[in-house]
């Protein structure tokens, strides 16, 4: 088999064998298969595409270069949810406690974040003393007993993923659904799930800016998950504007804290209730999504939700405290607010910009070794739709520098005012996957 010919194949529009993939990625993981043949092979994917079996091989191919994380040994039915990314995204937070509370187990593999604000680690390690340094045996034994548990990311999964990743970035060959699609699915596939609940953000915030390309990528990723026997479903939801008000870390937590107690933001809440009904149902703890629906409401308003959040933090050292006083949370030094310069509506929030703004203060990384500031980031007072007087607070802003003009320029930059009155953004476009 040479390398050459299976590139021809690709760029001739012809379908490449189970055997020719697993020869292409094991190939190029260990070496023999240089990066310049590979990049060919990936623009000729761009262009040809890949087929419900191709993916699937493809995804396959990338799980077996590396780790297996094996969760056998964990009771139930390990249901993962996957965001594709946006803006104050706080689902991880609320959903974690709020299905465990359910009787699902959760055990979550994630990661420090690139980008507007930190990942789920970070977040967590908002709270003091919070860790997830914990080896695989006491990972499952608080799984086992509490039903959650959040571990770090394992350094060998998918290695060819990473590799291929980082060749897509420098090839112009990211933007391909079939390469978007497998590289998720392997990662989450490597992590031990049995389902998969994916939200697919579509809009100005997300990766994916239109409803028909997120259309494409939702479905092409429950084809791979029922492919390689995961039952899986997506979710397309809005990411036009931020989710919910809080974007930063510790800001984030306690908005997942208000939310439990079934006081948070009402797109957060709901976007959480139908993500984690789809969880419940697929962990097979519920007959029906209404079903399902009626466990977590009743989670959240019985207090068992915001138990289990305490449960959840002290298992791995942190202050769980901070649940009944938010006021532990990490607090920045200034709190200014951003004054509306006029009357109207609240037209336009271009989430990706307004996370930039977030970013500047210090909530996220611009680089790998950027140092986050847990305690600053935004809360937004208004949101899409909502009336606006001249002198109200559009944004609060939680800083630890005095200076924030290039802040406050790149928020009225990216947030429009209306004087005619504005409908906001449906929240959930549709759900595809396994019912």
């Amino acid at each position: 088999m040479r390398m050459v010919d299976l590139i021809e194949k690709k760029r001739d529009g012809y379908e490449l064998s189970t055997e020719e993939i697993h020869f292409i990625i094991n190939g190029y993981t260990d070496g023999s298969i240089p990066d310049y043949q590979v990049s060919a092979l990936l623009m000729a994917i761009v262009f040809r595409g890949m087929s419900e079996r191709e993916r699937a091989d493809l995804t396959l191919a990338m799980v077996e270069s590396g780790e297996k994380i094996d969760l056998s040994q964990i009771r139930g039915i390990k249901v993962d949810k996957h965001s594709t990314g946006g803006v104050g995204d706080t689902t991880t937070l609320v959903l974690g406690p709020l299905v465990a509370a359910a009787g699902v187990p959760v055990a979550k593999m994630s990661g420090r974040g690139l980008g507007h604000t930190g990942g789920t680690i970070d977040k967590l390690e908002s709270v003091k003393g919070f860790h997830v340094e914990i080896d695989k045996d006491e990972f499952i034994e608080l799984v086992n007993r509490n039903k959650i548990a959040v571990i770090g990311q394992s350094g060998n999964l998918t290695p060819a993923d990473k590799k291929l990743y980082a060749l897509r970035d420098v090839t112009a060959t990211v933007e391909s659904i079939p390469l978007i699609a497998s590289s998720i699915m392997s990662k989450k596939i490597a992590a031990g799930a049995d389902a998969i609940v994916l939200d697919v953000k579509t809009g100005a915030g997300a990766f994916m800016k239109t409803l028909a390309d997120s259309r494409e990528l939702a479905q092409a990723m429950v084809s791979i998950g029922n492919n390689v026997g995961r039952r899986t479903v997506a979710v397309i939801s809005d990411m036009r504007q931020p989710l919910g008000f809080a974007i930063g870390n510790a800001l984030e937590v306690k908005e997942a804290i208000d939310t439990l107690k079934g006081e948070g933001p009402h797109d957060l809440t709901e976007l959480c209730l139908t993500l984690g009904s789809h969880m419940v149902y697929l962990a097979e703890k519920a007959g029906s999504l209404a079903e399902a629906r009626t466990l977590l409401e009743n989670a959240m308003k019985d207090g068992s939700a915001l138990e289990k959040l305490k449960v959840f933090l002290s298992s791995q050292g942190g202050d769980a405290s901070i649940v009944d006083h938010p006021e532990k949370l990490p607090q920045a030094k200034f709190i200014y607010e951003l004054e509306a310069k006029e009357d109207g509506y609240v037209a336009e929030m271009v989430a990706d910009e307004i996370g930039t703004a977030a970013m500047l203060l210090g909530a996220g990384r611009a680089t790998k070794d950027s140092v986050i500031d847990l305690a600053v980031g935004l809360v937004l007072r208004k949101k899409i739709g909502d009336q606006v007087k001249k002198g109200e607070s559009l944004v609060t802003i939680h800083s630890n520098f005095e200076n924030i003009n290039e802040v406050k320029q790149k928020l009225y930059e990216n947030i429009k005012i209306s004087s005619r009155k504005v409908t906001a953004p449906t929240l959930i476009h549709e759900v595809s996957g396994t019912m």
